[in-house]
């Protein structure tokens, strides 16, 4: 039985190859670390296996480049020296976690394997509290993440929330948590003042105005009674402007005025009110090339413009491994059941794979919307690989018979390997062709063909292109 699920052997050597299939499920072969760092960071092996070519200065390379900090840990890097000029001190002080005194020592690699799979299993599962949030700043606003991404948004957030800055930019893709960095921001600075949120683009013009300055009675028909405006409202705490570049110019002129010179008039006034605020605002557009297309005024950009906040997109590498932390998270905080029906617990590993394999146009607002989903269709206590629909509608439509038919009996690996042999008898097997037809990397497409023994075959009578259901993983599919 396999300890592991994945395995990068970086070698020409039948002999470590061989060993590594002893004790993983795949094992992805690649002639160099350059194409070991492109397969490592697509398929995330629990173990990277190299001979005795690998220097330590190279190795220390590979290393920071599959550098995996967060909720995600790095493999473990052996490396198998038979003949090598280097030391195992060498490696050692280069980041690898074991060393193999030949490259035919089966035994220790099936007790290095048992290490690293027992040192996963005591982890897997029981994430604490704690470890879905960089520090307790981000726990106070439930900003999910470990990764890269997180944790320099979260170094930004700090350095701007204990700073006088004012007003405060934030810029990212919808769904990606604006309002709550703008959140941490003011618990950082007004942890106990009011937070006035308001979406710039859900209100017109003059709505808009009269909700941000107030209005005096008779300033307007229907101005039956003076208002309080969301300046006034927010008093000595924050005002949060979401999507301002939706805002109109004329408005935008008026909350320039308000930056400058801290005070503002009602609609209909002409007593000025002192703004002591914070104006913390978002955008999830261009705001440089908004205002080149003359939508959002010069002025008032280079205003905002001081020390603007970036969040990344899910789907970006910096952010990518907080997927299973947020998916996880959601499944844990989750309202959407009754009391009365059955808690899930966890999430299977092929439902977290479709997961991570998805886009994620919506970034974490749509990610909790598919597992909020995921929560209501699964009927067992763990969410499998059919309870999660990215795309109900479409699913419906151009997939729903599959869907309908029960996905118990679909396999992603299956798939993803008729796809392949598919795209290579189309292309006649041309790699490069296949690999851009495919979407992925020429070293990538080579390291599948090699772990789904993908072969081709003499041209035959059969309109059929490959085998579509292998029994087995190691079965070749011919392609003709």
């Amino acid at each position: 039985m396999s300890l592991l699920r994945r395995i990068v052997v970086v070698s020409s050597s039948p002999k470590l190859r061989d060993m590594a299939q002893k004790v993983a499920h795949e094992v992805f072969v690649a002639d160099d670390l350059a194409e070991a760092i492109d397969i490592a960071n697509t398929v995330t092996p629990e173990m990277t296996l190299c001979d005795g070519s690998v220097t330590p200065a190279r190795l220390r390379e590979f290393l920071e480049k599959t550098d995996n900090t967060g909720s995600r840990p790095r493999g473990a890097v052996v490396i198998a020296a038979t003949g090598a000029p280097f030391s195992s001190k060498e490696y050692e002080r280069a980041g690898a976690s074991h060393h193999l005194p030949s490259d035919d020592d089966g035994e220790r690699l099936h007790q290095i394997a048992a290490e690293v799979s027992a040192r996963q299993s005591a982890t897997v599962g029981v994430t604490t509290g704690e470890d879905y949030f960089v520090d307790e700043i981000a726990a106070a606003v439930a900003m999910v993440g470990r990764s890269k991404a997180a944790h320099r948004t979260i170094e930004m957030v700090k350095l701007v929330g204990q700073s006088r800055c004012n007003p405060v930019l934030i810029v990212g893709e919808t769904g990606t948590g604006k309002e709550v960095a703008a959140r941490a921001i003011h618990t950082i600075r007004h942890p106990d003042k009011p937070f006035v949120a308001v979406n710039c683009a859900a209100l017109t013009t003059n709505l808009l105005e009269s909700e941000l300055f107030g209005h005096v009675k008779g300033a307007f028909t229907s101005a039956d009674r003076d208002k309080t405006g969301l300046l006034e409202l927010a008093g000595e705490g924050t005002l949060f402007l979401d999507e301002i570049s939706e805002m109109g110019l004329e408005p935008q002129a008026k909350l320039l005025r308000v930056l400058q010179e801290k005070t503002f008039r009602k609609v209909g006034g002409i007593k000025n009110l002192t703004c002591k605020a914070t104006i913390i605002t978002s955008s999830n557009r261009n705001l440089k090339k908004e205002m080149q297309e003359k939508r959002f005024r010069q002025d008032l950009y280079y205003r905002l413009n001081i020390c603007p906040i970036p969040l990344a997109p899910l789907r970006s590498p910096g952010r990518r491994e907080d997927i299973k932390l947020l998916a996880e998270y959601v499944l844990k905080t989750s309202t959407i059941c009754s009391p009365d029906q059955k808690k899930k617990k966890a999430i299977t590993k092929l439902a977290l794979e479709a997961l991570h394999k998805h886009h994620w146009p919506g970034n974490v607002r749509e990610l909790r919307n598919v597992m909020e989903r995921a929560v209501l269709l699964e009927a067992t206590d763990k969410i499998g690989l059919e309870s999660i629909v990215i795309e109900p509608m479409e699913t419906e439509s151009a997939g729903g018979a599959l869907f309908r038919q029960g996905i118990r009996d679909f396999s992603l690996q299956k798939a993803e390997r008729e796809l392949i042999a598919r795209a290579l008898h189309e292309t006649g097997w041309q790699k490069t062709q296949a690999a851009s037809l495919l979407g992925i990397t020429r070293a990538t497409l080579y390291a599948k063909v090699k772990q789904y023994n993908i072969q081709k075959s003499l041209p035959r009578q059969s309109e059929t292109p490959f085998v579509s259901n292998p029994s087995e993983q190691g079965q070749p599919i011919e392609v003709a």
